[in-house]
């Protein structure tokens, strides 16, 4: 048995390893390496039907993907974005730190809300940029803090896909991740933030209004807070009133908050153009979600993933805290998402077993992955940061190193929430 775990393992490895030195995209090398691991199973016809099954497992985080990410493109489309950035620099132009919290709160939000780093660069990274610019942040630093609130963002409450897919496949219910995944996101992004940002000069009213793009006539706070409003409202009211309010679902949450965005829109908005970019745009994300689970099912039909379960939980847990740090970001660069269900699981039923809180734990590796984000050869939200905002410079020794401080700080307290996770989760629990 574990010899033919092992062998179909070592055929999924090779499989992957040979499709990406053929340039083969990171989508399509997962799906070969599936498809490799199944008929190296002996699955025959029947591989066929679980490939088909797998691409099934996460469909509804997919759902939410789209419509978080449409309804976000939306609010920017008409003007929503560029409204609240003006206003942030005309009012609190001359008071540097209420500035620059207001703009980590700006990155953090798209993020939040879908899922991916990389909404909130296309959303608000290139706004942000030139606030930045003209407070006189040097330019690596503008695209390292970009990143840094972007990988935040993606780690930040409500929507943490990580976590989300780790949940699920450890059959535990995805509640109680807000305040540790808030607490962690939140400090982290502060701290990018302030140490990149800090030392620099307050804000050239006129210089960065100038380069800023208008907001359209008659766009207010209230055409830009009301869709939010009613999002907030609709998922408390079902977490209040379980057995009163109907059970809506995120996806169609998100669309009927699209909808009062283009209700009270002071333009006209080009929905098919905006629903053909936004699905254009998360092809290689949502494609990475649809074949993981082709992966993850084949792997847990040969046995293989029973084996990198049984090797996880055998390991003593004090070189898992000496090492997560590193492995967790690595393996988000090399697979993405997928590392949340190959890895996740297993890690958080063997801190379960060791008396951990499961949650607080969770939260821990899920603000972890998304650090890895910048690296090869997937690198998503990195690259992203570098082309919105026009990075000319070297992208190891200027953009990476520049962000390495601030890397190894959200590292270090993810790292000491987990260690530490009962206590943790004894006092927010509380």
């Amino acid at each position: 048995m574990f010899a033919h775990a092992s062998l179909v393992l070592a055929v999924i490895v090779g499989a992957f390893l040979v499709a990406k030195l053929c340039r083969i995209s990171t989508e399509l090398s997962m799906f070969l390496a599936a498809v490799a691991g199944g008929l190296a199973h002996g699955a025959g016809l029947s591989l066929i039907r679980h490939l088909v099954e797998g691409t099934f497992t996460y469909f509804d985080v997919c759902l939410i993907f789209l419509t978080a990410t449409f309804f976000m493109t939306l609010v920017k489309e008409s003007g929503g974005v560029a409204f609240i950035v003006r206003k942030i620099v005309a009012t609190f132009a001359t008071r540097k730190v209420m500035c620059l919290l207001l703009l980590t709160l700006v990155m953090l939000i798209p993020g939040a809300l879908t899922g991916s780093g990389a909404a909130s660069v296309l959303t608000v990274g290139a706004l942000v940029g030139a606030v930045l610019a003209a407070m006189g942040v040097e330019e690596t630093r503008r695209v390292a803090i970009v990143f840094l609130c972007a990988a935040m963002s993606a780690a930040a409450p409500p929507i943490n896909l990580w976590a989300m897919m780790a949940a699920a496949g450890a059959n535990m219910p995805y509640t109680g991740f807000g305040l540790p995944l808030g607490i962690l996101s939140v400090t982290g992004a502060l701290f990018a933030m302030f140490f990149l940002a800090g030392g620099s000069k307050p804000v050239e009213v006129e210089k960065v209004l100038r380069a800023l793009p208008e907001a359209p006539q008659g766009m207010g706070w209230g055409r830009v807070l009301a869709p939010f409003f009613l999002l907030a409202l609709l998922v408390v009211a079902g977490r209040l009133a379980p057995f009163s309010m109907p059970v809506l679902g995120l996806p169609l949450i998100f669309l009927l908050c699209a909808g009062m965005t283009i209700l009270l829109s002071p333009r006209k908005l080009p929905l098919w153009k905006i629903l053909g970019d936004t699905v254009e745009a998360l092809l290689p994300l949502v494609g990475i979600m649809v074949v993981v689970g082709a992966l993850i099912q084949v792997m847990a039909l040969s046995g293989a993933r029973g084996l990198i379960s049984l090797s996880v939980v055998t390991l003593p847990l004090s070189a898992l805290y000496a090492t997560l740090f590193l492995i967790l970001p690595v393996s988000e660069g090399m697979l993405q998402y997928a590392v949340a269900p190959l890895l996740g699981v297993p890690l958080i039923m063997l801190f379960n077993m060791k008396g951990l809180d499961p949650v607080v734990a969770l939260s821990a590796m899920a603000v972890l992955w998304p650090l890895g984000d910048c690296l090869p050869p997937t690198a998503v939200v990195g690259r992203a940061a570098v082309l919105e905002l026009g990075y000319k410079g070297n992208y190891w020794s200027g953009f990476v190193k520049t962000c390495l401080v601030p890397l190894a700080f959200i590292a270090a307290l993810a790292t000491l929430f987990l260690v530490y996770s009962a206590r943790i989760g004894a006092v927010l629990g509380g």
